[in-house]
């Protein structure tokens, strides 16, 4: 479980997104960051023993830093308001599809997958899925699958193409896969569920669910 005082903070932090708010709170950021750090430790540690391409992780690997980018955006905000973690072999810079855990107070949400690969691997993943269409199917539509995700894949505008990708037969059977950029499933959490006993298992059963799509698609990189 993560405590209510890490909600708590993200929330105080959406309201006062300014250096000098966080400097005067910055032992309640490094408290809260403390408790992610070892739920996500915790999560990998029994995910690992489903999955062991990512035993070798430590979170630190894996969250991202608080701290935005805002050279080039019109919204000069210092701070993220969320805590997320991509969980993959080699880290969350590698280039494989992982786990992901998004801890935003009325916005969290549990999942992961392959987001906007480069043009050579997202060539890769997509032949992958047309040669082996019947399994990459069979694997979303299966039960443990579409409990926790539901039938389809996000279908964000910037994730998927309008038409059939160069190459690929316009009329292909898996015509509606090849033209998405990106592959990634979501489960939504509600904030009592991130304060809740059970997170952890929640956790590990949503990336148990999503296994057999990471494998699928992590193959074609391999």
């Amino acid at each position: 479980m993560l405590q209510p005082a890490t909600l708590n903070f993200l929330k105080a932090l959406k309201k006062n997104n300014n250096k000098a708010w966080f400097d005067l709170h910055r032992k309640s950021y490094e408290e809260a960051k403390n408790d992610f750090v070892a739920f996500i430790q915790a999560v990998i540690e029994l995910q690992a023993k489903n999955d062991p391409t990512i035993g070798s992780l430590q979170a630190k690997q894996c969250i991202f830093r608080i701290n935005r980018d805002i050279r080039f955006s019109k919204d000069k905000s210092p701070y993220k308001t969320v805590m997320g973690a991509s969980i993959k072999r080699g880290g969350r810079k590698s280039v494989f599809g992982g786990y992901y855990f998004h801890c935003q107070p009325g916005d969290s949400f549990v999942g992961g997958g392959l987001w906007i690969p480069m043009p050579p691997d997202l060539k890769k993943v997509r032949q992958e899925i047309e040669y082996g269409l019947d399994e990459f199917k069979k694997i979303l539509s299966s039960k443990k699958f579409t409990t926790t995700y539901g039938k389809t894949l996000y279908q964000g505008e910037e994730s998927v193409l309008g038409r059939i990708p160069q190459g690929f037969d316009k009329d292909s059977p898996a015509a509606e896969y090849l033209k998405m950029k990106s592959f990634i499933a979501m489960r939504p959490m509600a904030d009592s569920e991130l304060t809740a006993k059970n997170l952890q298992k929640k956790t590990v059963d949503a990336f148990e669910a999503l296994r057999p799509m990471l494998e699928f698609l992590n193959r074609a990189l391999d």
